[in-house]
C-alpha cells in the first residue's frame, strides 16, 4: 500500500473519524433506527452525491433528512412536489422590478446548499428534470443564464416505492444522479416504543455540527484516499456481473462502478482510515448499485429486486485478485 498521503495524515483523519460520529450521534436524537442509515447520507455528502431515501409513509423519510441537514450549518430548503408544480417553482425566474423596469432573478429553493425533494415521484418528469443539471453539474440555466449552486451542494429527495396512484416513476437518468438509494423500512419493535416515548413531548433539537468549510475539506480530503488496482478490478467485476445477470435488462454502468469506489473512499475516510478496505465496498454495493439496475420483464414478474441480484453477485465475485496466465 502506498504511503500516507500528507493530507492524511493521522490526526486528521481521527478528526473527521470523530466528527462523522458526533453527526450520526446528533441525527439519532431525532431519528430512531439503523445508524448505518446517517452514515450512508455522510457517505454521500462526502463524495459530493445525492440521495434518495425510500419508504412507505409514517417511516420518518422527512424527519432524518431534515433531522441530517439541521447538522449541517448550511443553507436549506425544502420542495414539497406536487403534479402542479413546474421546473421554474424549482429554479427560480426572473421577475420585472417595479420602478426601475429591470428584471432580476427569484432564485428558487435549488439555490440551497442542502434540498430536500419531498415526495419528488409526483412530480411530472418535466419537473423532475430540473433538478438534473443541477444534481450533476452543481449548476442550473434559467432563461439561457447558467448559474452556479452554492457549495457543498445535496439534494435528499423521498418517495413512496409503493404508492402508484398520482405518481411518475423517475426516469432511469434521473436514478442514476442519486449516489445512493436507502431503504427504510418499519422500526423493529423497540426502536419503535422508542419513538413513542421519545416524541412523547417536544421534539428534540438537532445542533449543527458541520460548517460548509469543513464538509469541503473533508470531500477533497476522499480523492487522497489509497485504492489498491485489486480493488478497483474488484469493483469492475461486480459491475460487469451485473450487466452478465440472466435477469437483468440493464447492468451497473461505469458511472455506477464511479460511484461505488468514490462511495468506498468516503466510507475509509468517515472510518478514519487513509486506505479502503474490501468490506467497504461490499458494505455499499447494494445501496449505490441496486437502484440502477434495470430487471428484465420476466424478473420483474416474478419479484425480483435490484437489491438481491446484488447481493447475489457480492457473494458470487470474490475481491480477491484474479489470476493472470
Amino acid at each position: 500500500m502506498h504511503g500516507t498521503a500528507p493530507e492524511l495524515a493521522p490526526d486528521r483523519l481521527a478528526l473527521v473519524a470523530e466528527r462523522a460520529s458526533a453527526v450520526t450521534r446528533e441525527v439519532s436524537r431525532a431519528f430512531v433506527g439503523n445508524e448505518d442509515i446517517p452514515r450512508l447520507l455522510l457517505v454521500a455528502l462526502l463524495a459530493r452525491g445525492h440521495v434518495l431515501l425510500e419508504g412507505v409513509p409514517g417511516v420518518a423519510k422527512t424527519t432524518l433528512a431534515k433531522a441530517f441537514a439541521a447538522t449541517l450549518r448550511c443553507s436549506f430548503r425544502r420542495i414539497q412536489f406536487t403534479p402542479d408544480l413546474l421546473p421554474a417553482d424549482i429554479t427560480g425566474t426572473y421577475v420585472l422590478t417595479p420602478g426601475t423596469g429591470e428584471f432580476s432573478l427569484r432564485e428558487g429553493p435549488v439555490f440551497a446548499q442542502v434540498v430536500l425533494g419531498d415526495e419528488i415521484n409526483r412530480a411530472p418528469a418535466k419537473t423532475q428534470s430540473a433538478l438534473l443539471e443541477a444534481m450533476q453539474e452543481g449548476q442550473t440555466t434559467i432563461d439561457g443564464e447558467t448559474r452556479a449552486l452554492p457549495q457543498p451542494f445535496v439534494v435528499i429527495a423521498t418517495q413512496n416505492p409503493v404508492e402508484q396512484a398520482g405518481t411518475y416513476p423517475l426516469p432511469e437518468a434521473q436514478i442514476d444522479r442519486f449516489l445512493v438509494r436507502i431503504a427504510i423500512g418499519y422500526p423493529t419493535v423497540r426502536e419503535e416504543e422508542a419513538i413513542l416515548a421519545r416524541f412523547g413531548g417536544p421534539p428534540p433539537t438537532v445542533h449543527g455540527i458541520l460548517a460548509p468549510q469543513e464538509i469541503l475539506a473533508m470531500q477533497s480530503m476522499v480523492s487522497a484516499v489509497h485504492a489498491e488496482q485489486s480493488l478497483i478490478e474488484y469493483v469492475v467485476r461486480l459491475s460487469t456481473h451485473t450487466r452478465r445477470h440472466p435477469r437483468v435488462a440493464l447492468g451497473a454502468s461505469p458511472r455506477a462502478s464511479l460511484a461505488l469506489l468514490q462511495s468506498a473512499r468516503a466510507l475509509a475516510l468517515l472510518s478514519g482510515r487513509a486506505h479502503v478496505l474490501p468490506d467497504d465496498i461490499k458494505r455499499l454495493a447494494v445501496a449505490v448499485l441496486a437502484h440502477r439496475i434495470v430487471l428484465s420483464a420476466e424478473a420483474q414478474m416474478e419479484g425480483a429486486s435490484g437489491e438481491a441480484i446484488v447481493r447475489e453477485t457480492i457473494d458470487k465475485v470474490s475481491h480477491l485478485p484474479e489470476r493472470r496466465a
